[in-house]
């Protein structure tokens, strides 16, 4: 193994980390390439070789450790992909599934790998509907039909059997050892499982997993052992996906389900297949977006409002004042009323992907923009040519030292999932069968509407808004990003590409800068607490109706320079981490 002189770390207790990377890129803005400015407001970390930022510190050493060993960016991306499982079991998971985006420097080539979960063979459309015809939410969030087939576990073998240079065994090595010999109790996961305990508790299964025998929580710093997990990643790392989708673990999976009125098969688990997409692309400024295709609306979607912004001169308009913001709720509400109506599964459904990325008919749309004047929802249709993820997703990237790179994304859908463990495996299952269309025009679970483009149906895959995105300048990557938050990933994600391209930010202050959301359906801006009152004022003058709520999103984003690589990791999740070296 090659020696590495510098180690850099950033931890974040109650403020997350920054992450870093190796391929050289042309710097894009003065401020932007010195490793620390006085006129900067947050400042990112810095790294010569490599990095990875990720929502989790342990899961971080994970990957890194890889790198130092010699490893590229997607075998330290896998190893973190298991990791987290073990460490962030709210969103980490072999239980779930998501998307890769994976550059390789040596080819100049970007490829997008779908590991989303699939519906059941036997699934059909009015499976969540109760004998009035209406949706029941319980049968797609906590029941065995909300359980859709896993793909995580598929997808991280794909990836480092095409992409990667080391073996599952090794990649796997950390997560085992920590699922068996235990990890402390942090104040983050103590407080997510005291506050999921109803949720949890509907299963005796989990019980005896993530709560002590009698009952009682894990308090911080206590050790927390997943016995049964470290042996179902033993069987992975011994045999493969094979050890997931066949033999012991896949009839605990479906024996769980199936118990719980589910109607999955082995035949479903055998049958899983992940499937290698074509990116994306746009082009926003002279920059080149790389994002998720369909399944995903992250990317399209991402593109079509940037496509709209492009029109306006957002730099002249200023950061987060009330004339940009609206403009880009403006943008927004356009984009998720188009979600509703044409996304879903590109294999079951014609996706116009072309359409509704075209800058002529982003300038269509941004014509419509008055800039005094919010537009009602009401009277914003589908353009003439939707639901989502919880919170608890979570997203990191990874950069090596030879330019390749890894922006991944990926899910249980609610926090731990559907709160199921699969008898005997320690594998929380994931209730991303919600986020299909329950019945066309009824918001799911978080409030997104769908039509029947997302109707389920049986091995379709549904929509997504899962956004792991690579920022390209003058052909190498300039940003990896991507984000947790539900429909609000993507927004989170175009906010960090702004921040950093119309407003001249380093990646720190377009990582901790205020956020805002809008999509369409409820008819309101979601802004940050953090967003200034005066300007509140100015966009409801303006006719639109602002709700201060929660903080947005965990970014984790990796710029690549001249100078070396910069990171942060967003501090509104506490114990993420970005370590480079």
């Amino acid at each position: 193994m090659r020696a590495f002189k510098t180690l850099i770390v950033a931890m974040s207790i109650a403020v997350p980390i920054i992450s870093l990377s190796t391929a050289l890129v042309s710097p894009v803005h003065a401020a932007q390439t010195s490793i620390y400015s006085q006129m900067a407001t947050a400042q990112p970390v810095w790294a010569k070789h490599g990095m990875v930022s990720s929502q989790e510190s342990l899961a971080t050493r994970a990957g890194v450790e890889i790198l130092k060993q010699g490893g590229n960016a997607v075998d330290a991306a896998v190893a973190v992909a298991f990791s987290l499982a073990v460490t962030l079991p709210r969103a980490g998971n072999i239980g779930g599934g998501g998307f890769m985006l994976v550059h390789i420097a040596e080819q100049n080539k970007t490829i997008a790998i779908d590991y989303r979960e699939m519906a059941p063979s036997k699934a059909h459309k009015d499976i969540f509907l109760n004998e009035n015809g209406d949706a029941d939410a319980r049968l797609s969030q906590e029941h065995g039909l909300a359980v859709g087939v896993p793909g995580t576990v598929m997808g991280m073998e794909l990836a480092l059997t095409k992409y990667g240079t080391m073996t599952m065994k090794q990649v796997t090595e950390t997560a085992i050892k920590m699922a068996k010999e235990g990890i402390k109790v942090t104040s983050d996961l103590s407080t997510s499982l005291i506050g999921m305990k109803q949720h949890i508790n509907q299963w005796p299964s989990s019980t005896g997993v993530f709560y002590k025998a009698d009952g009682g929580n894990y308090q911080v710093g206590e050790l927390f052992k997943q016995p049964e997990l470290a042996h179902s990643l033993s069987l992975i790392a011994q045999q493969g996906s094979k050890g997931f989708y066949q033999g012991e673990t896949a009839k605990q999976i479906v024996s769980s389900v199936q118990e719980a009125g589910g109607i999955m098969t082995l035949d479903d688990l055998k049958n899983y297949k992940v499937v290698e997409r074509k990116p994306v692309q746009g082009d926003y400024r002279g920059y080149q977006i790389i994002s998720m295709p369909p399944p995903s609306s992250g990317g399209i979607h991402l593109i079509e409002m940037l496509n709209m912004l492009e029109q306006f001169p957002i730099d002249k308009l200023g950061h987060n004042t009330a004339a940009t913001i609206h403009v880009m709720a403006e943008s927004m509400r356009r984009a998720y009323a188009d979600r509703s109506e044409y996304l879903g599964d590109p294999d079951f459904y014609k996706v116009p992907v072309q359409a509704l990325i075209s800058k002529d008919y982003a300038k269509k749309l941004a014509s419509q923009i008055v800039m005094n004047k919010a537009t009602p929802s009401s009277e914003v249709k589908p353009g003439d040519l939707a639901p989502y993820e919880s919170n608890q997703t979570t997203h990191f990237s990874v950069v090596d030292k030879w330019g390749n790179a890894v922006s991944n994304t990926y899910t249980l859908n609610f926090s731990y999932g559907s709160g199921m463990v699969a008898q005997g495996t320690g594998i929380l299952l994931n209730n991303e069968m919600d986020d299909f269309s329950a019945k066309p025009g009824v918001p799911n679970g978080y409030g997104l509407v769908g039509g029947d483009a997302n109707a389920v149906e049986g091995n379709k895959r549904p929509l997504s808004s899962m956004s792991p995105t690579i920022v390209m300048k003058d052909g190498k990557p300039f940003i990896v990003t991507g984000s947790p938050g539900g429909s609000r990933i993507i927004t989170t994600t175009m906010q960090i590409i702004m921040n950093v391209i119309d407003h001249d930010l380093n990646i720190a202050e377009a990582t901790v800068a205020p956020r805002i959301h809008h999509q369409w359906l409820p008819d309101e801006i979601r802004v940050e607490q953090s967003l200034n009152q005066d300007t509140i004022d100015l966009l409801k003058t303006k006719g639109h109706k602002v709700n201060v709520k929660n903080a947005m999103g965990s970014t984790q984003s990796i710029m690549l320079t001249e100078q070396g690589i910069f990171g942060a990791s967003d501090p509104r999740r506490a114990g993420s981490e970005a370590l480079g070296y």
